[in-house]
């Protein structure tokens, strides 16, 4: 079992910036992969970012290259996603997940945790 808590969400102006993060308890953390994917009101839940055990490997959806950053310390048992230039089209609930591979599908993703808001004012 992995337990994981998000924190960092909240309501920020468009240009801004945020750092989520993801603490994880439970299994042992530096074995497991992790993302971050992110909902909006009617939509699907989307894949955001991801990372592999050791961080040596990342991976984003397009709309997010270049803006977002995914970084993880095992030491700290917590994976964080750095978010600048933040736009409206961003809000959205943010959930992290735990899973064997770094992969872009939320069903590849064995646990969750219950997620953080992220509110971008334009």
């Amino acid at each position: 079992q992995v337990q994981l808590v998000e924190s960092g969400g909240g309501l920020v102006q468009a240009g801004g910036s945020l750092r989520l993060s993801c603490a994880a308890s439970g299994r042992t953390f530096s074995s497991i992969a992790m993302g971050w994917f992110r909902q909006a009101p009617g939509k699907e839940r989307g894949f955001v970012a991801a990372i592999n055990w050791n961080g040596g490997s990342t991976y984003y959806a397009d709309s997010v290259k270049g803006r977002f950053t995914i970084s993880r310390d095992n030491a700290k048992n917590t994976v964080y996603l750095q978010m600048n230039s933040l736009k409206p089209e961003d809000t959205a609930v943010y959930y992290c997940a735990a899973g064997w591979f770094a992969n872009t599908s939320p069903r590849d993703y064995a646990y969750w945790g219950q997620g953080t808001q992220v509110t971008v004012s334009s």
